[in-house]
């Protein structure tokens, strides 16, 4: 699938627009003049080095750092919804929460030791059945392994349907069987136009998955389609040049 073909699919998801992208804090430069457009409907991956703003970019985007410039969402009608799937899950692996416990706080305003509601317990069923975690829902967050509890997150963020999904690193924690969920679930998103910015280290499957790719190491390094822009040369300037002396960012 080319970014051409994708484009030329109905879309639900919005194009952005990053515009001169400046984020400082206290002397550190963390993103300097940070430009590219991510297209409607497309899988887009941002790669790069630890240290090179790819996880401050998505704060931005999600209103969570202030930034300079100008970062647009043009949607395709009325705004949509913005799904979020973090890197990891930080908690007390001794609480007694299960599976539904977690998608409840997470998915409906109803407090989750009510359980879940009949608004919700239909479509976080079905979300659990995409991630192959249905036989799992009354299991212990912590006794989940990681890669399970990777997949919990990634159900998460499907609630509700999203026309924009922002992944922090999803593939980290998967073995095998996570890895192809979540890659059937990047062509199901493709065929429904959503528009997914995807962070990835494993530069194999942005190669084979992505429609476009970013190179970001507080600045933008390159920036088109995989087989032109993951060349040794380029990944070598990508990976080899320290993003700043004076501090690191994620």
């Amino acid at each position: 699938m080319t970014a051409q073909q994708t484009l030329t699919r109905p879309h639900t998801g919005p194009l952005i627009e990053f515009a001169g992208i400046r984020l400082d804090l206290g002397r550190t430069t963390i993103l300097d003049e940070v430009a590219f457009q991510v297209a409607p409907g497309s899988i887009h991956a941002l790669v790069g080095p630890n240290g090179g703003g790819k996880s401050s970019l998505i704060k931005t985007l999600l209103g969570q750092m202030p930034h300079q410039g100008r970062l647009s969402l043009q949607w395709p009608g009325e705004p949509g919804v913005i799904g979020y799937v973090p890197q990891a899950l930080e908690f007390d692996r001794g609480l007694p929460m299960t599976v539904d416990d977690f998608m409840a706080a997470m998915c409906q305003r109803r407090p989750a030791f009510l359980g879940l509601s009949r608004h919700y317990a239909g479509a976080i069923g079905a979300a659990l059945e995409r991630v192959g975690m249905q036989d799992k829902r009354k299991r212990r967050m912590g006794a989940l392994s990681g890669g399970e509890r990777q997949r919990v997150l990634l159900a998460q963020g499907l609630i509700p349907p999203p026309q924009l999904l922002v992944l922090d690193e999803p593939m980290s924690a998967l073995d095998e069987a996570g890895i192809q969920v979540f890659e059937r679930l990047l062509r199901d998103w493709r065929e429904a136009g959503i528009t997914v910015l995807w962070i990835e280290h494993d530069l194999e499957a942005v190669a084979r998955l992505a429609d476009r790719v970013t190179g970001l190491n507080r600045r933008v390094l390159f920036d088109g389609p995989p087989h032109q822009t993951l060349t040794p040369e380029r990944l070598l300037s990508l990976f080899s040049t320290h993003p700043r002396t004076n501090g690191s960012a994620a």
